[in-house]
């Protein structure tokens, strides 16, 4: 599913250098961490843990995003490197954020 995602987002919506594929996947996954976290937060059960550890982390990729950053430093993109980090990081609480909010709390 995330190769989906980011097939398809490099192939019609690139953005230079930008590693918009992986950036989409992450923050489609910090939004649904948000959305199970919030949902499942009075609940303890297996399926709490199969969808937050299991779904949401296979779908997600940390490895993928840090070998990009590697990759941007190595070609001495500097600015595309830290406006990565930066908006991954910053939209990745959002993302988050508004998870919770969409699942009411």
């Amino acid at each position: 599913m995330r190769y989906l995602v980011s097939f398809y987002t490099s192939k019609f919506l690139s953005i230079g250098s930008f590693p918009l594929g992986t950036f989409l996947v992450n923050l489609i996954g910090c939004f649904l961490i948000g959305l199970f976290s919030s949902y499942f937060i009075k609940v303890d059960n297996s399926l709490k843990f199969l969808l937050i550890t299991g779904f949401c982390g296979g779908f997600t990729t940390f490895s993928t995003f840090a070998a990009e950053n590697y990759s941007l430093l190595q070609n001495q993109n500097y600015i595309v490197l830290i406006s990565y980090v930066l908006l991954s990081i910053i939209l990745g609480i959002i993302a988050v954020i508004l998870g919770f909010q969409a699942a009411g709390n």
